[in-house]
């Protein structure tokens, strides 16, 4: 069980490698609107995207693969 439950939050080197540039953009468009401009809670979606591709957990995948994988 828990290994099957470790690949329903992994994410692949091209998922990641997505989140990590979909993050510096996002980081890129708050730094040219100004950090002082934007909501606090912009940051949180670059922040969750860094985490997911330093370490391949993905969160956000789960519930996906929970409700689409089904075999």
């Amino acid at each position: 069980m828990s290994g099957n439950l470790k690949s329903l939050f992994a994410a692949s080197a091209s998922m990641r490698l997505f989140m990590f540039n979909s993050s510096l953009f996002i980081l890129l468009g708050i730094w040219l609107t100004g950090f002082s401009n934007v909501h606090w809670f912009i940051y949180m979606v670059p922040a969750f995207f860094i985490f997911a591709a330093a370490t391949g957990l993905c969160l956000g995948l789960a519930v996906p693969r929970l409700i689409f994988d089904r075999k």
